[in-house]
C-alpha cells in the first residue's frame, strides 16, 4: 500500500533522506504506514530515527554550535592525558626551552632514556616507554659517544635515534605517522630542535605561524595520547615573565600544552634551574646539577612540594571489591551501588566512575566500562595485570 506524503511528513522528514524505494517514499513515510496498519502504537525505533533526523538538520544548519550539557558531560567517560613521567611530563606538546649550549641535549637525553627504561627520574616515576628522538643538530658518532658517557653500556631497545628529518607540512608528519604505526607503545618524541622542523617562510616569527607549527604537533600528540617534546632556544633580553623569554612570540607558548624553561647565571657554571608550566601539573622549579663526569643532571632541590589528590573512598572501595584475586565484576549500576555499599545512589556513582576511570586505572589498576546494551546500562571492572607494556596497551 502506498500512500501520499502529507504536509504532515514532509516536516518531519529530513531533506533528501530518499532510502531508494521505487516510489521515492521516505523511510519515516514507510514506518508510519506500517505502524498504523499494524499496532496503532508509536515505534521507538521509529522515534529514534526522527531523532537522528532531527540532529542532522541542526548540524547542517551553518550557525550550527556543537554544545555538551553538564550532565552529558558526567554520563561519558573521558580519558584524560595519561603521564609520561608521573607530575612532570605528561602527553601533549611541550617545549624546553634554553640558551644555546646550556645543557638542553643533555637534559633531553636523560628524559628519553629513563622513558625508554622506565627507570625513576629524580623523584618522579616513570611510565616505560618505546621513545623517538629526533637528534636533528647532532651525528650518530656524537651521539654514541654521549649516550655512552652518561649511561655506560646500559643500551635499550626501546630508544631511536634520527639524525635528520623533513620539515613538519613537508613530509615530518608522515614520518611520524610511520614511526608510531610501526613502533606501537610510543609515548615520547623529542624534537631537537624546533628551528629544524620548521618550514622556511617570511612569516618564521609572526603570531599566526608560531602558533600553527606548535598546534600540528599537539595535533598528532593528541591523536596517539603521545608527548611531543620541542627543544627550542631563549632569548637573550630579559623579561618580566621568565617564560617570555622563549624566543618567537607567544603564539609558541600559548598553543603547548606545558614548557620547561632551563637556565644557569652564569654559563661557566654547573647548576641551572628549571621551571615547569602546564595544564595537567603544578608549577614548579627545581635546581639542578650536572655531574662533570657523566653528563647527567641530578635535582638538588624543589622550590614547591608537588601536591598529590587525597585518596578517594569510592575507588577505594572498588579496589576492595576487584581484586588481583577477584579480577573482573560486571553489573547494572543499581547492582553496584548494592555491591559497594558506599552510601551513593546509583546515578550519582556512576558519574563519580566516569569523572575517575583514568584515576581508577591510574591508581588501583582497575579498568572501567560504561555501555548500554540492549538489557540496560552495564558496568564492567577488570583488574589489569600491570607492567610497561599492558598500560600503554590499556590506556
Amino acid at each position: 500500500m502506498t500512500l501520499p506524503m502529507t504536509n504532515e511528513t514532509e516536516k518531519t522528514t529530513a531533506p533528501n533522506t530518499s532510502v531508494g524505494a521505487d516510489d521515492g517514499q521516505s523511510l519515516h513515510a514507510l514506518t508510519e504506514t506500517s505502524i498504523s496498519e499494524d499496532s496503532g502504537q508509536n515505534n521507538p525505533l521509529d522515534e529514534d530515527y526522527q531523532e537522528v533526523c532531527r540532529r542532522m538538520q541542526r548540524m547542517s544548519d551553518p550557525a550550527y554550535l556543537h554544545t555538551v550539557a553538564m550532565n552529558e558531560l558526567y554520563e561519558n567517560v573521558y580519558q584524560s592525558r595519561p603521564p609520561v613521567i608521573d607530575g612532570l611530563l605528561y602527553a601533549g606538546a611541550y617545549i624546553l626551552a634554553g640558551a644555546p649550549k646550556i645543557g638542553k641535549s643533555f637534559l633531553v637525553a636523560q628524559l628519553a632514556y629513563h622513558v625508554s627504561t622506565g627507570q625513576k627520574l629524580w623523584n618522579y616515576e616513570v611510565r616505560q616507554s618505546i621513545v623517538l628522538y629526533l637528534a636533528l643538530e647532532d651525528d650518530y658518532q656524537r651521539l654514541q659517544e654521549r649516550m655512552f658517557r652518561m649511561f655506560g653500556v646500559d643500551d635499550t631497545k626501546n630508544l631511536f635515534f634520527a639524525v635528520a628529518a623533513k620539515q613538519l607540512g613537508n613530509g615530518l608528519d608522515e614520518q611520524l605517522e610511520k614511526f608510531v604505526r610501526e613502533h606501537h607503545g610510543t609515548k615520547l618524541i623529542v624534537v631537537d630542535t624546533l628551528q629544524k622542523i620548521r618550514e622556511v617562510s617570511s612569516e618564521a616569527y609572526s603570531y599566526a605561524s608560531d602558533y600553527d607549527i606548535i598546534s600540528k604537533l599537539k595535533k598528532f600528540a593528541d591523536r596517539h595520547g603521545i608527548c611531543v617534546l620541542i627543544v627550542h632556544h631563549t632569548r637573550k633580553q630579559p623579561a618580566g615573565d621568565s617564560f617570555e623569554m622563549i624566543s618567537g612570540t607567544t603564539g609558541l607558548l600559548g598553543c603547548a600544552d606545558g614548557a620547561f624553561l632551563m637556565q644557569k647565571e652564569n654559563r661557566t657554571s654547573n647548576m641551572a634551574t628549571l621551571e615547569v608550566v602546564g595544564r595537567d601539573q603544578a608549577d614548579q622549579k627545581l635546581h639542578l646539577l650536572r655531574d662533570e663526569e657523566k653528563l647527567i643532571w641530578t635535582l638538588e632541590s624543589a622550590e614547591t612540594e608537588l601536591w598529590k589528590m587525597p585518596p578517594d573512598p569510592i575507588l577505594a572501595a572498588v579496589a576492595k571489591m576487584v581484586t588481583p584475586d577477584h579480577r573482573e565484576w560486571a553489573g547494572s549500576p543499581t547492582e553496584l551501588a548494592e555491591a559497594l555499599n558506599v552510601g551513593m545512589a546509583a546515578n550519582a556513582l556512576t558519574k563519580h566512575l566516569n569523572i575517575n576511570a583514568s584515576r581508577l586505572l591510574d591508581e588501583y589498576y582497575i579498568k572501567y566500562e560504561n555501555k548500554t546494551k540492549h538489557i540496560g546500562r552495564r558496568i564492567s571492572l577488570t583488574y589489569m595485570v600491570i607492567n610497561a607494556a599492558e598500560y600503554d596497551s590499556i590506556g
